[in-house]
């Protein structure tokens, strides 16, 4: 019996013993487990994070705007690639750029460009914009709201227009405390089709986006130096966008490059109220003044535009047209004068 209970005991502790190794094993295997979940996790977790920091290093040089073109029907990323799309197209530099930059050194001159650049961004994203590419000291931006319709691309244009000269004039107060002068920028803005795409080589490919409305918005940011106002948008712009912003028609002009004329319009809603309504009030004369230079009759347009003028003094589209009429009066008109005005050199 003795022998019996000892054998049991020695069993029952045997077993015991047996089953602590097990459980150490069991545990030292389960620690493992967690350890290498662990490890695959945080690598996993690493790996997203580099991807996503790909992604934004990747954006900030080919917008995610411009993959949603190319997705949206199934497209993928490659040399060749073209997708057809209505948008707004604002063309926006700096006047007077070559001059400032000769006073800078190379470092001051990208020290400065990146602070401008700074600023100009957040008018243009805040509205449903994207920075196509700079060029220079220019900024080229599409306004293409995917969930928008065509008057909503028009709008967001012109609200960005008028975000980027309240940016400017909070920049310039910035630089007048640093003793630095003023920045003055003119801004064009045109709606129409346009091709975005990719082109290059095989091994190098850039974004691009083609097409006339391209052109004409970049002829309007360049008749800033001949107008002399913020903001010239093309007829088509401002009726894509209800004419829901104050606005006045100042001329009928062919730009280089194109022979349909473009009737310019200046937005001047970001201007005050008492120089809005100065501006509207000279409406009826401007258009009776091209009225009269579209037939021909230049004496009597420069009779209204003087008249005019005199009234408004610092009106800048008056003191224009008195000059262009006297011009054409002085040097004559082509036989197949149609009284728009052709600015074969802007």
């Amino acid at each position: 019996m003795l022998f019996w209970v000892i054998g049991l005991s020695i069993y029952a502790v045997s077993c015991t013993a047996l089953w602590l190794v097990t459980l150490r094993k069991a545990k030292r295997i389960k620690n493992k487990l967690v350890q290498y979940r662990d490890t695959e996790e945080r690598s996993h977790r690493l790996k997203a994070d580099e991807a996503m920091q790909l992604n934004q290093n990747f954006q900030k040089f080919v917008p995610r705007q411009f993959f949603d073109h190319i997705y949206k029907k199934g497209g993928a990323l490659e040399l060749g690639h073209a997708d057809e799309d209505n948008v707004a197209i604002l063309f926006c530099d700096i006047r007077g750029f070559t001059s400032l930059s000769e006073k800078m050194t190379p470092q001051e001159l990208l020290n400065f460009l990146n602070s401008y650049f700074l600023r100009m961004n957040a008018p243009i994203h805040d509205n449903k914009g994207f920075i196509d590419k700079f060029i220079g000291d220019a900024i080229m931006a599409l306004f293409d709201s995917p969930e928008g319709s065509d008057c909503d691309k028009a709008q967001d244009a012109i609200r960005a227009a008028i975000g980027l000269n309240r940016a400017l004039i909070l920049y310039n107060q910035h630089r007048a405390k640093s003793g630095y002068s003023a920045v003055s920028i003119g801004i064009g803005i045109h709606f129409g089709p346009v091709i975005i795409g990719t082109v290059g080589s095989d091994d190098r490919m850039d974004t691009t986006v083609i097409g006339d409305s391209v052109n004409i918005a970049q002829r309007l940011e360049t008749l800033k130096s001949i107008y002399n106002v913020d903001i010239i948008v093309s007829e088509q712009l401002i009726a894509m966008a209800d004419h829901a912003f104050v606005s006045r028609t100042i001329d009928w002009v062919r730009v280089k490059g194109r022979n349909e004329p473009i009737k310019l319009v200046e937005v001047m809603t970001h201007l005050s109220d008492e120089l809005q309504q100065e501006r509207l009030d000279t409406v009826d004369a401007i258009q009776k003044g091209l009225a009269f230079r579209m037939e021909g009759n230049l004496r009597e347009a420069l009779s209204v535009f003087r008249a005019a003028k005199k009234q408004h003094p610092q009106d800048p589209i008056l003191k224009q047209h008195v000059t262009s009429v006297e011009q054409l009066i002085l040097h004559g008109v082509p036989d197949d004068w149609d009284g728009v005005l052709q600015l074969g050199n802007s």
